[in-house]
């Protein structure tokens, strides 16, 4: 899975652009949660139960964005973003986007190659360019 925020990703040649994808998901915390965050607030400091809230969020985005990414024969997103927001007071929305591409890894390092991409190369059988 290549997913960068970059428009290019090095070592890597961009051989079709597929449009944009995404993943969306909009979440409230439980009544639990909710409770013991207030009393943590008091407090001060990382409230842990909403961090994790939103690391789940922004991987269960991300998963969808490229369920979306492979759905249109892509096997890369370059220009990754993500985007948050509040829906009234108790809701969160998480949005992941970005462009769908095709690439291959670049086999030479003469030629632009990575570590990475000579990698990739030998492993996935792409050849060298002539």
């Amino acid at each position: 899975m290549l997913i960068v925020t970059t428009n290019d990703i090095p070592g890597y040649q961009i051989d079709a652009v597929l449009g944009e994808v995404m993943g969306l998901t909009v979440r409230s915390a439980n009544i639990g949660a909710n409770l013991v965050a207030g009393f943590k607030a008091l407090g001060g400091g990382e409230i842990s139960q909403y961090t994790n809230l939103v690391y789940d969020s922004r991987n269960q985005v991300m998963q969808r964005m490229w369920d979306m990414c492979v759905q249109r024969g892509g096997n890369a997103i370059v220009a990754m973003r993500f985007d948050t927001g509040d829906i009234a007071q108790s809701f969160s929305e998480v949005c992941a986007y970005g462009t769908a591409v095709l690439v291959h890894p670049i086999a030479t390092a003469a030629e632009g190659g990575t570590a990475q991409s000579i990698h990739d190369a030998t492993t996935q059988g792409t050849p060298p360019a002539a």
